[in-house]
C-alpha cells in the first residue's frame, strides 16, 4: 500500500464545516479530500432555511440558547448552547464580509424569518430558500483564492488509521470506480467533516453520498459516538416520489403556511398550541400519523404566501413544478423524511473527539447543542462555530511549515457496493428505525443489518454505513423512553427528570447486536 506523509492538515469533507475549517486554518497548509467537485453532494448546499442568529436589538443570544434548550427536550448541554448562540452574530457578519448575499431590508438590516420552536424571527436567509447554496458559493470562491488550501477532488475517504486511541492517517481511494485497494495519507492533524447519516433511510432529504460513512469510519477507529438514536425527520419534505425528497423549507410555515389533510382540515392546532411552528419532532409525528391513516397531508401556502412563493421561495417552486404541482394554486403534498442526525462523533468545545489527532465538526459531530431535537436552522450555525473551534485548537498544536501540494496516485476504488443491499439497508432503517420505533422492530433491524454486513466484509464503504446504522438502532433500543425525535411506541413517555445523553462505542453496539442474534437462534 502506498503511504504519503504531509505536514498539511487533512480535512475530510466538502461541505460548510470542511470549507470553513480550511479558511479558518489559513495560513496553515491544508489538503481537503472531496469525493466530488467541491461543494456538490454536500447537505450544506441544500440547506434552505438559513442560519439562526440573534441579530435584532429585540433578541439576544440568551433567548436563542433558551429556545435551543427547550427544543432539545432536556438533552442539550447549556454550556454548548450558550457558546454557540453567543458566537452566532459574528459568524453572520463574517459570512457577509466573505461575500454571502443575505437578504437585506431597505435600511440594510438582515431579513430574518421565524421557524419552528423559535420565540423570535432570527433565521438569516438568502432569497427565501437558498441560504445553503449561497453560503457555499461565497466560501468556495474564497477557498479557491486561498493559497494555503489544496483541494483534491475525486478522492474518497474509506477508513482511518488508528490504534484505538489515536488517529494517524486516512485511507483514500478513487471515488469514481471500483478496482484495487486504498492508499494511506498521514497529515499533521485530521478533521472529519463528512456530513450526517440520513441517507441511510429510504426516505431522506439528504444527498446520495450522505449515508453515515464519516461517523462509521470514526466508530470503526474506536471513537465514542453520542446521541446516535436522535434522528430528526423533517415534516414537510415534498411527497412526489423523488429520491432524495425535495424540501419545503420551514420558513414557509414561518410565513403562515398551514398543514391540512386530504379533506382540507388544518390538523396541527388540535395537537400543539404553536400549531405548525411546534418543535419539528411534534410536527413530523403528526404528519407521519396522517400518512399512516391515509389522509395525505399537504402544506397549504395559497392564502399566506400566494403567487409570491415563486419569487420568495424559488427552490420550492421549482421542485413542485417539475412534479406537476403548482404551489400557487395547489396544496403541496408532504411527508416526514429523514433530515438531520443530532448524533455523531462525540466532541468537546474544541472539536476534539475521543481519539487523539481527530477533530470532528458539522453534522458528523455530536457536540451537545441539539439534544433530542435540533432547533431549526441551528445546523449550519453549529457547523460554522465548531469549524472555527477545530481550526483554533489545531493551530495551537501544529506549526506553520512550507508544504508542497500532496500528489495522490489514487487507484480505482476497491470498495464497490451492491446497490441492492444499500437499498435494502435503507428500507430496513425506514421501516424499523424511523419516526416511530419499538423493541421488536429495533431488534429486527439489528439482525437484518448484521446479515447485510456479513455479505460485505471486504467493503469499507458498506461497513461504514452498517456501523452507523448499527449504532443508531442499538442506541434507540437502549433508550426506553420517548424524547424529542426519538419516539418509542412501547415507551411513549419521557423518563422523569432531566434528559441524559447517550454514548456508545461500536464494540458495545456490536456486542448488543450479537446478544440479540443469540436470542433469535
Amino acid at each position: 500500500m502506498q503511504t504519503i506523509e504531509t505536514p498539511r492538515v487533512v480535512i475530510i469533507g466538502a461541505g460548510l464545516a470542511a470549507v470553513y475549517t480550511a479558511l479558518k486554518l489559513a495560513p496553515l497548509p491544508v489538503v481537503m479530500i472531496s469525493p466530488e467537485q467541491l461543494g456538490s453532494g454536500a447537505s450544506s448546499a441544500w440547506a434552505q432555511g438559513g442560519v439562526a442568529a440573534a441579530m435584532a436589538r429585540t433578541d439576544s443570544p440568551e433567548a436563542h440558547a433558551d429556545d435551543t434548550m427547550r427544543a432539545g427536550a432536556g438533552s442539550v448541554l447549556r454550556e454548548v448552547a450558550e457558546f454557540v448562540t453567543k458566537a452566532a452574530p459574528e459568524h453572520i457578519l463574517d459570512l457577509s464580509e466573505l461575500g454571502t448575499g443575505f437578504d437585506r431590508t431597505a435600511d440594510g438590516g438582515f431579513v430574518q424569518s421565524r421557524e419552528a420552536a423559535h420565540s423570535a424571527a432570527r433565521v438569516v436567509r438568502v432569497k427565501g430558500d437558498q441560504a445553503g447554496s449561497e453560503i457555499m458559493r461565497a466560501l468556495i470562491e474564497e477557498v479557491r483564492r486561498t493559497p494555503s488550501v489544496q483541494v483534491v477532488e475525486g478522492a474518497e475517504a474509506v477508513g482511518l488509521e488508528s490504534d484505538g486511541a489515536q488517529v494517524t492517517g486516512v485511507y483514500l481511494t478513487s471515488a469514481q470506480a471500483s478496482g484495487a485497494g486504498p492508499m494511506l495519507l498521514r497529515g499533521a492533524a485530521h478533521v472529519l467533516a463528512t456530513g450526517g447519516s440520513c441517507g441511510l433511510y429510504a426516505q431522506t432529504t439528504n444527498p446520495a453520498r450522505i449515508r453515515g460513512q464519516g461517523i462509521g469510519m470514526a466508530a470503526r477507529a474506536g471513537a465514542r459516538i453520542a446521541d446516535a438514536e436522535f434522528v430528526q425527520f423533517h415534516p414537510t419534505a415534498i411527497d412526489v416520489g423523488e429520491d432524495p425528497t425535495p424540501l419545503a423549507t420551514e420558513a414557509l410555515r414561518g410565513e403562515g403556511a398551514v398543514l391540512i389533510d386530504c379533506d382540507g382540515h388544518r390538523f396541527m392546532p388540535d395537537i400543539h398550541p404553536d400549531a405548525e411552528l411546534a418543535p419539528r419532532d411534534t410536527v413530523a409525528r403528526a404528519v407521519y400519523v396522517q400518512m399512516q391513516a391515509g389522509k395525505r397531508p399537504a402544506l397549504d401556502t395559497r392564502h399566506a404566501i400566494g403567487a409570491e412563493i415563486v419569487t420568495q421561495f424559488p427552490s420550492v417552486t421549482e421542485a413542485c413544478k417539475r412534479n406537476g404541482v403548482d404551489p400557487v394554486t395547489d396544496p403541496i403534498p408532504v411527508t416526514a423524511s429523514a433530515h438531520y442526525h443530532m448524533g455523531g462523533v462525540e466532541t468537546d468545545l474544541a472539536g476534539r473527539s475521543s481519539l487523539t489527532g481527530l477533530w470532528v465538526c458539522g453534522e458528523a459531530a455530536s457536540t451537545g447543542l441539539h439534544g433530542a431535537n435540533r432547533l431549526a436552522s441551528n445546523g449550519l450555525l453549529e457547523a460554522l462555530v465548531f469549524a472555527r473551534s477545530c481550526a483554533r485548537d489545531i493551530a495551537t498544536q501544529v506549526s506553520l511549515e512550507n508544504a508542497s501540494e500532496v500528489e495522490l496516485c489514487l487507484v480505482q476504488g476497491g470498495n464497490s457496493v451492491d446497490v441492492k443491499d444499500v437499498t435494502t439497508l435503507r428500507q430496513v432503517m425506514t421501516e424499523h428505525v424511523g419516526v416511530v420505533r419499538d423493541e421488536s422492530g429495533l431488534r429486527r433491524a439489528l439482525t437484518e443489518i448484521a446479515a447485510l454486513e456479513a455479505r460485505h466484509s471486504d467493503s469499507d464503504l458498506f461497513l461504514n454505513m452498517t456501523a452507523t446504522a448499527t449504532l443508531i438502532a442499538a442506541a434507540a433500543l437502549l433508550r426506553e423512553e420517548s424524547r424529542g425525535a426519538h419516539c418509542r411506541s412501547d415507551f411513549p413517555d419521557p423518563i422523569p427528570g432531566p434528559g441524559r445523553r447517550s454514548a456508545l462505542t461500536l464494540s458495545e453496539a456490536l456486542a448488543l447486536r450479537d446478544r440479540i442474534a443469540k436470542d433469535v437462534t
